[in-house]
């Protein structure tokens, strides 16, 4: 059986979950991508909608200003077996009918799948997903040939920088431009120490699509009256970490406020590819950890991955606002800064 994950600000609805099965009773379907956007677009690089009827569609590619459109020419594309490569922008009448006058330019890909070979895509697809691994495809926009990339090896020297950071981007180039789709795991948030702060993490993190674990020895503070059903391990972090396991696409963040429970977090987080590492702590405070961590033998430039004072500096003062300025660094250390493909030549 094909696991579902839950939608959110960090991951898609589950279309490929749609899209399996559909395939799997042998239907003909449809994937709208976007892939690439100007201006005011309300969906981003990499948003997908599945169609496999007039009726019958999962996801969006604008928020719904050109969904219509889409999934007619959608149809299209099933019926003639031929990808298609549609553009809509501020100058164009369809546009402005559909609402993206206010200044945006949205091009989409739609590519109809059916039979074995397209079946074998989505399920690759989906198990990247739910083993944790990023896989890139690459969609050359003329032939519509698609190439999966589990690795950097073979990969053309243009898409090799949007491997590594997980974006998703059209690279125009000759003799054909090409999609390069980067699926990323979603996110995984290991907070440690359930303090006020964490309370409100967990409430956002959950909005945004983050997948949070809560982490603290002490019965009494990580409990479900606290954390409704959030996932609570009442372990200490290495024992902890070390079974869930530490990936780029993970975050650690030490809110215990108790040298030795965020120490033992932090020193893990350390010695792992772990995407963020954050500390509450004053710069005092910090000041001590860093030594006491150098004592444990991690060199300065590790220690300097620990995101001290935690957040970004919008002046938070409350539980809420300091979990509102974590959650934004959180952002923008899995979405930014975007690089960018080298130029044509």
């Amino acid at each position: 059986m094909i696991e579902n994950s839950n939608s959110g600000a960090f991951r898609t609805l589950d279309i490929w979950a749609n899209a399996h099965d559909w395939l799997a009773e042998g239907r003909a379907i449809c994937m709208a991508t976007v892939i690439d956007t100007w201006g005011s677009s309300p969906v981003a690089v990499g948003g997908q909608m599945v169609i496999a009827g007039d009726e019958e569609f999962q996801g969006s590619v604008s928020g719904g200003c050109i969904e219509t459109d889409v999934i007619v020419a959608a149809l299209d594309a099933i019926s003639q077996r031929v990808p298609k490569r549609l553009s809509f922008g501020i100058a164009d009448e369809t546009a402005w009918a559909s609402g993206l006058p206010c200044g945006g330019n949205i091009e989409i890909l739609v590519e109809p799948l059916q039979g074995a070979a397209d079946l074998a895509y989505a399920k690759a697809i989906i198990t990247a997903r739910n083993e944790r691994r990023l896989l890139l495809v690459t969609t050359n926009l003329d032939s519509g040939a698609r190439t999966l990339y589990e690795s950097t090896e073979g990969l053309h020297a243009k898409i090799v920088p949007l491997f590594k950071a997980g974006h998703s981007e059209l690279v125009r180039a000759a003799p054909t431009d090409v999609f390069a789709h980067a699926y990323v795991p979603s996110p995984r948030l290991y907070i440690v120490g359930a303090t006020h702060i964490a309370q409100a993490l967990v409430s956002i993190s959950g909005i945004l699509g983050l997948t949070p674990v809560v982490i603290d020895p002490r019965d009494s503070f990580a409990s479900s009256t606290r954390f409704g059903t959030t996932r609570i391990l009442n372990v200490w972090p290495k024992d902890a970490l070390n079974e869930l396991g530490l990936d780029p696409f993970s975050a650690v963040i030490a809110l215990a406020h108790v040298a030795h429970i965020d120490d033992e977090a932090l020193s893990l987080a350390l010695g792992s590819p772990t995407r963020y590492i954050g500390a509450l702590g004053s710069k005092r405070n910090h000041a001590k950890r860093r030594v006491r961590l150098s004592e444990a033998g991690f060199a300065d430039e590790v220690i300097d991955r620990i995101h001290c004072p935690i957040g970004l500096d919008i002046g938070a003062i409350t539980p809420e606002e300091i979990a509102l300025a974590i959650t934004s660094e959180l952002v923008l250390a899995f979405r930014g800064p975007k690089p960018r493909a080298p130029a044509a030549t």
